[in-house]
């Protein structure tokens, strides 16, 4: 398909233009979506922000183009699913241990 813009008028252009920009959100949002989908809630993940060391925690919620991270230290991420990288079960572990996980809690502003 080819579109020949110069009998365009500037109306159409900047529908053609929306059109595009709405297909590219489209696109970036179903690959976001697939490889969100490569990793599964309560996963432990790793991701390397920029300028620091690398931060690993687990995978808490599915956002519209990120996923929610818990981290170790009990830091809330929201990082894009190609950012990841599963992460190894915490060396802290021992064996027969609880399944039960500790998450801290940020009491401020919560009512009694």
């Amino acid at each position: 398909m080819s579109i020949d813009i110069d009998v365009l008028t500037e109306s159409e252009l900047i529908d053609l233009n929306h059109r595009i920009v709405a297909r590219l959100r489209l696109l970036r949002q179903l690959d976001a979506h697939v490889t969100m989908l490569e990793f599964r809630i309560g996963e432990r993940v790793t991701f390397h922000p920029e300028g620091r060391p690398p931060v690993t925690g687990m995978i808490t919620r599915y956002n519209k183009k990120t996923v929610s991270i818990l981290t170790d230290d009990g830091q809330r991420w929201n990082v894009a699913p190609h950012f990841l990288e599963c992460a190894a079960p915490p060396a802290t572990r021992k064996p027969g241990g609880s399944n039960v996980i500790s998450i801290q809690r940020n009491d401020k502003g919560s009512h009694k």
